[in-house]
């Protein structure tokens, strides 16, 4: 690999660990959501994208649970150039029968729809700010 191409490893710097990321992340309350994964968005101040994880015991035991997270973990770092930048990513699966390719497009696809919500929302914010009466 020479020095200009980014390292495609799922370093410890795009994991999102902190319960205090996580809970900022769902405050933000901007996901989007298809058959096969929800994902919740929140800005962060890096410039570079973080995934979380939340995979509950409703889907299987742990075998099947360490399955859709070893997925989800490939699915994001295959697809990090095509995420926007500076995010923090929180990804939720619906159930279903965990498939690498249907991962990889559903973590592309809602995470621009969430993010696309989450700059609404904000620029909703900014204009909602103190009205100025004269």
């Amino acid at each position: 690999m020479n020095a200009s191409t980014p390292s495609q490893r799922f370093e410890p710097r795009f994991h999102l660990r902190k319960s205090a990321d996580f809970d900022r992340v769902y405050r933000q309350r901007c996901s989007a959501s298809d058959g096969t994964l929800l994902v919740y968005v929140a800005s962060n101040e890096l410039s570079h994208q973080r995934l979380g994880l939340s995979v509950s015991r409703k889907h299987g035991g742990a075998v099947v649970r360490n399955r859709w997270k070893r997925l989800l973990r490939e699915a994001f770092r295959l697809s990090r150039t095509e995420l926007p930048e500076a995010i923090d990513i929180v990804a939720i699966p619906r159930g279903g029968e965990p498939q690498l390719e249907s991962l990889q497009k559903s973590i592309v696809q809602l995470t621009r729809r969430a993010c696309k919500r989450l700059k609404g929302k904000n620029q909703g914010a900014k204009d909602a700010g103190p009205s100025q009466r004269g």
